[in-house]
This record gives C-alpha cells, sequence and structure tokens, in this order.
C-alpha cells in the first residue's frame, strides 16, 4: 500500500508540464505558418501577371463591356463583366460635381464621357483596377480612349472608307434622293470658337388650327449668304467653305411636323407641315436675329419646330471637336 503513492507520484513527474506542451503546439503553428506565407511571395511574383489579352468590349455586346475605372478599382480584375441588362440604371454615370471620366454602361447602353476627348490609351489598354498599365485586352480599330496616361501608342483608326470608290450604290448626283453615296468632300472647318451656333429665342407654346405664328431665331458665326437650290440639284453637291474671317457660309432651315406619340421617334419619311430655308445676306461673328412666320397648321395635337444651320449645300455645319453642340434648336407647340 505505501508503494502505490510513490509510482503514481513518479508517473506524474514524467509528464512535460502543461504550458511546455502549449508552447511546442504554438511554435510548430508558427513554423507552419511561416512556410505558407513564403509560399505564396513565391506564387504572387509567378501567377500575379494580368490575364492573356482578349478582344475588348464594342458597343454592339454591351454585356462584356469592360467598366468604368472608376468602377472597376476595388475589382477582381479576372471577374465576369455584369449584364448591363440586369439592371435598369446606370452602373456609373458619376454626379453633376463629378461625372464619370471612363465609359460606363447606361440603361443597356455603352456611354462615352468626352468622347474620347481626354486622348490617352484606348479603352480595353487600362491595366488591373482601371489603371493605366498593361493591357487586359486587345483592342479593335476605332476603339475610344478615355485613359489619360497612356501605356503604349494607340493602334491607328480603320475607316470602313472615305470616298465611293468600294459603294455599291449608285453615286448621289445633287438631288434628293436615297440610297446613294455621296462623293464631294466635307470641306472647310471653323476653329472652335467660330463654329455656328443658334437658338429659337421666342415661340408660341400654343396656337390655333390654321393661325399663323412666327418663331424668333437668333444664329452666331453663320454668314446666310450661300444657298443651293436642292430642287436643282444643289443637295450635297459642294464642300463647304469659309468666309476671310473664317465663318461658315450658308443659311438656316426651319421647319414644323406633327408629332404622333410622345413615347417613340417619329417616323423620318412624311413631309413636314411647314418648311423654309432662310438666306438674307446677313450675320456674322455677333449674333442677331430673324423672324419666321409659320403660316399655320392644319391638323390638332403636338408640333416639333425645329431649326438648324446648313452650309451652302444644306448639311449641318461641322464642327471642330465632337463635343461642341451643332447650331441648332427645337420647341414643341400645342396646335388646339
Amino acid at each position: 500500500m505505501k508503494n502505490t503513492p510513490v509510482r503514481s507520484s513518479r508517473r506524474r513527474s514524467n509528464r512535460p508540464p502543461r504550458n511546455k506542451r502549449l508552447i511546442a503546439v504554438l511554435a510548430t503553428l508558427g513554423v507552419f505558418g511561416a512556410i505558407i506565407a513564403v509560399t505564396q511571395v513565391s506564387n504572387a511574383g509567378t501567377f500575379g501577371r494580368p490575364p492573356k489579352a482578349k478582344p475588348c468590349p464594342t458597343a454592339s455586346n454591351p454585356a462584356t463591356a469592360a467598366p468604368s475605372p472608376s468602377a472597376a478599382a476595388g475589382a477582381d480584375a479576372n471577374a465576369p463583366a455584369v449584364d448591363p441588362s440586369a439592371s435598369t440604371t446606370a452602373s456609373n454615370p458619376g454626379t453633376a460635381a463629378s461625372p464619370a471620366t471612363g465609359s460606363y454602361h447606361d440603361h443597356g447602353a455603352i456611354q462615352h464621357p468626352g468622347d474620347g476627348q481626354q486622348g490617352g490609351a484606348p479603352l480595353g489598354q487600362r491595366g488591373r483596377g482601371g489603371n493605366p498599365g498593361s493591357a487586359n485586352c486587345a483592342p479593335s480599330p476605332g476603339t475610344s480612349s478615355t485613359s489619360t496616361t497612356p501605356a503604349s501608342p494607340a493602334p491607328p483608326l480603320e475607316p470602313l472608307g472615305n470616298n465611293c470608290s468600294g459603294s455599291d450604290l449608285q453615286a448621289h448626283d445633287g438631288f434628293q434622293n436615297g440610297d446613294r453615296c455621296v462623293g464631294t468632300a466635307f470641306g472647310e472647318v471653323a476653329a472652335p470658337e467660330k463654329n455656328p451656333s443658334l437658338l429659337i429665342t421666342s415661340a408660341p407654346q400654343s396656337v390655333r388650327r390654321n393661325q399663323s405664328f412666327t418663331l424668333q431665331v437668333s444664329t452666331r458665326n453663320l454668314v446666310r449668304d450661300r444657298f443651293l437650290p436642292a430642287g436643282r440639284g444643289g443637295y450635297y453637291l459642294e464642300s463647304s467653305f469659309l468666309t476671310e474671317d473664317g465663318l461658315v457660309r450658308g443659311h438656316f432651315h426651319s421647319a414644323c411636323r406633327m408629332l404622333t406619340s410622345n413615347r417613340n421617334a417619329p417616323d423620318p419619311a412624311p413631309v413636314p407641315a411647314f418648311f423654309v430655308a432662310t438666306e438674307d445676306g446677313q450675320g456674322g461673328a455677333e449674333p442677331d436675329t430673324v423672324t419666321v412666320t409659320v403660316p399655320g397648321l392644319t391638323e390638332r395635337g403636338v408640333a416639333q419646330c425645329a431649326v438648324w444651320a446648313g452650309d451652302g449645300s444644306h448639311r449641318v455645319p461641322m464642327m471642330a471637336r465632337a463635343n461642341q453642340v451643332p447650331a441648332f434648336d427645337v420647341v414643341r407647340v400645342t396646335v388646339r
């Protein structure tokens, strides 16, 4: 009986203390964690490169389009693109104070803010996270550029053509016929500060059927001294030309058409209820005002009355930049 406690005491004395076992477990885990960390660092240098280039998205396939730089800043570069049809709101249009600077989805359409005015790398040559860098897609010709810091020179644009040599359509002859190819050169374009502008400054909100009314039209940078009658073969016949002061020579058009719907774009084929072309030999760098009389509209409903500038051969004058608003204006008049 006396020996039993002694043997039990010896067995307890041979076991390692609990704190020593805990230290041994923690040491083992620390060594294992260090091995994992080294392995991850090694793999990052090998597998952390951007994925192989793939075709860039186009407007015809918005479901695969790349998000804007700000939208992609915190996203996984390998994550699939979001289908814009799954949402009815804009993905990243920005705000009035800070609008989006990169292409974004808006109700299923791809919008390009500034239309590439900022220059830089093409849309598909932005690196991971939306930052300029190595490309993650191969841009197709004509891709808009939105980044301000190009990673490499943008590929040259490849237009479908710049004359009628490759067209199967009949040559345009100066008359108002469609399904033709116009070979007339664009001609001269004014400086940005001299591009024509136009504004309807006065128009009635409502008139009676067959009641005559007037539109007050102000133009700037448009010398109204050139008009080749379209009915005599002057439509798209000559190039655009500037005055010695660099102002567009031409005229302006006024037209009213009755709308059949406020929800759908109107049928473009019918002749408008009213149309005139104004060539009075006036106009210049300073704005002036012309009065256009509409003799009356015979149908009840809502009339869309539009005014737009034209060069000598009836084309809307060219703008020096893509983001300049062309010389036009539109009002709605209720005919009761």
